[in-house]
């Protein structure tokens, strides 16, 4: 039963009509259903891209690029028939995943993964990432406010980094793609990680995507759904830590980025953690080699 604002004495006392008491009660029962309405615009996507991404963790990779380009299809056409902007914007975010995944899978199996594998696989998706995010107008932290900032939000990047990256370098181990940690080495991974890797991802999973989830669902499910689609699509590492541990990691870029609309805060956090995780951890051991 539908709880009513209204209490018993006041109902006692003639405050409240029977046809208001109902009209109130039919307005709570829309807002209800027109929620579970929008989880089954979202959800249904979502829970697509989840159970992928479980083949892809077991190892069925032709199974998964064929669901892949299925929902590459099924998305591009809701979104040429779907009247609703908001809903049209949703799928257009989820779309860019789909397009990542697949340009992923297109990269030839004799490619070895290295450091330049990251180029090929993220300039692509740049030009996509650009259209969504002029036609979805991202609102961002001003630029001179950035600025003022930049003293701040560097070192807590640095320390954002160091610390995230030991707790992951722990959970899955990663190898590294760098040969030794000489200063062209780790400027060209800095390179890649900050201003290609971290830049691509934070664009798709908080710019566009939960911006887009926010606006539909609220800014709580926003963070949730893009950290959780942001876990799920970790998959590729074969463990269930990384998973749970990307999708806490997304939570808390997340929210950092709802706070600050700080698209360069997210950027270096994020491209820090893969400096220290592919780069300098691997070479110096945990905790630079104390433990």
């Amino acid at each position: 039963m539908v709880p009513s604002e209204f209490t018993s004495s006041e109902m006692e006392t003639g405050k409240v009509s029977l046809p208001e008491l109902g009209k109130m009660l039919k307005v709570q029962t829309e807002e209800k259903t027109g929620f579970l309405k929008k989880m089954i615009y979202v959800g249904t996507p979502v829970a697509t891209i989840t159970l992928i991404e479980l083949l892809i963790f077991g190892g069925r990779l032709k199974e998964a690029s064929i669901a892949y380009t299925l929902l590459l299809l099924s998305l591009s056409y809701s979104i040429a028939v779907m009247k609703k902007p908001e809903i049209r914007k949703i799928y257009q975010a989820i779309l860019l995943l789909t397009i990542f995944r697949l340009v992923n899978f297109s990269m030839p199996i004799f490619f070895e993964k290295n450091l330049y594998s990251f180029i090929f696989i993220y300039v692509p998706m740049a030009i996509p990432i650009i259209l969504a995010t002029v036609h979805q107008k991202v609102r961002y932290e001003r630029k001179r406010d950035t600025l003022k900032r930049m003293w701040i939000y560097l070192p807590l990047s640095v320390l954002a980094g160091l610390i995230l990256g030991q707790v992951e370098y722990i959970l899955i181990g990663a190898r590294e793609l760098i040969s030794d940690l000489s200063s062209t080495n780790l400027l060209i991974l800095i390179i890649v990680m900050v201003f290609i890797v971290g830049l691509i991802e934070e664009l798709i999973f908080r710019s566009i995507l939960q911006t887009s989830l926010e606006k539909f669902l609220g800014s709580a499910w926003g963070i949730f759904l893009s950290s959780l689609l942001f876990g799920i699509m970790h998959s590729t590492y074969g463990t269930p830590y990384e998973i749970v541990y990307t999708f806490f990691l997304g939570g808390f870029l997340g929210y950092l980025f709802y706070r600050t609309r700080s698209i360069p805060l997210v950027v270096m956090i994020h491209g820090s953690i893969n400096v220290f995780l592919f780069g300098i951890i691997p070479h110096t051991g945990p905790i630079f080699g104390l433990i």
